[in-house]
């Protein structure tokens, strides 16, 4: 009796592993930012109520299809993760699971957010989708070894939440869809480049090939980060100036780019770790604090 109860005790444990293990191979953090980004651009196209069924299945879909994105990146990545510190202890590398109860995984959250995007939203939401995927997955993960190019490649399937979410709630891609496209497309460079710089020893590991020009950590990287930086001011005031938003999100969206545009002055001036630890901040807090603003502006 004794036997059975520790047999089942062991079993239920290595039952939660494999679940936490499967958690930690979705980036369940990263795809939830993601589908607010969606939420983000659906909400901003809604003229008078939300369609929240339709909402709910482009979360739905979209988290999906994030999530089997992610696994084809680690699937990948398995042998460069275990040569870096912070991805050594991912699912794949430390063999809590295997490349094909990954892959597995990656087909099936593929195949079922596919089916919900483009039975329940629209079509054009679906391969929009899909087309992010194969980008992130198949184009930018393997050209991060090979050229710094590699973020612009990856800018596009990174600002392309918002676009979709617009895209399923009015089955167009119009002006206004491409504007808070452009927004979260410049806001990757800075966004990549300070997380390249502070992770750069860790990259270098791997091969990873992220930071511009030289690939060094120098004032001409700094530099490049503060004038894509400075594109993001003119930018988060289109909204206003096209009308998607009132002026109240066109203030915020300015106080957040100036802000955010003086820490990249102190890292030019320094170079130091720290200073370009201070812009990965300062871009995490940018966009969701852009989109909430200009989200509370529209309800």
């Amino acid at each position: 009796m004794k036997n059975s109860m520790n047999g089942t005790l062991l079993q239920s444990s290595a039952i939660v592993e494999k679940i936490k293990a499967f958690t930690e191979l979705l980036k369940v953090r990263l795809s939830f930012l993601v589908i607010f980004s969606s939420a983000f651009g659906f909400v901003l196209s809604s003229s008078s109520s939300i369609d929240l069924s339709k909402l709910t299945y482009l979360l739905l879909g979209g988290f999906a299809l994030t999530g089997a994105a992610n696994i084809l990146n680690q699937v990948f990545e398995k042998d460069l993760d275990f040569l870096m510190k912070r991805t050594q202890k991912r699912p794949l590398p430390s063999e809590r699971l295997t490349i094909q109860e990954a892959l597995t995984c990656s087909l099936l959250l593929a195949m079922f957010g596919f089916v919900i995007l483009i039975s329940k939203v629209n079509v054009l939401t679906a391969f929009l989708t899909l087309t992010s995927l194969i980008l992130y997955a198949f184009c930018y993960t393997p050209m991060k070894r090979i050229s710094p190019f590699a973020v612009l490649v990856g800018a596009f399937p990174g600002a392309m939440p918002p676009l979709i979410g617009w895209v399923a709630n009015t089955n167009s891609i119009s002006v206004e869809a491409l504007t808070i496209f452009c927004l979260q497309f410049i806001w990757q460079f800075p966004h990549f480049w300070a997380i390249a710089w502070v992770l750069d020893d860790d990259y270098k590991k791997a091969g990873f090939r992220l930071l511009p020009s030289s690939g060094g950590r120098d004032t001409n990287t700094a530099f490049q980060i503060m004038i894509y930086t400075l594109f993001l001011i003119p930018l988060g005031l289109l909204p206003t100036k096209m009308g998607i938003v009132g002026i109240n999100a066109g203030i915020i969206t300015t106080i957040c780019g100036v802000l955010f545009l003086a820490q990249t002055f102190y890292l030019m001036k320094v170079g130091t770790e720290k200073a370009a630890k201070q812009i990965m901040f300062g871009s995490f807090l940018y966009l969701p604090i852009v989109q909430i603003s200009f989200m509370m502006d529209k309800l």
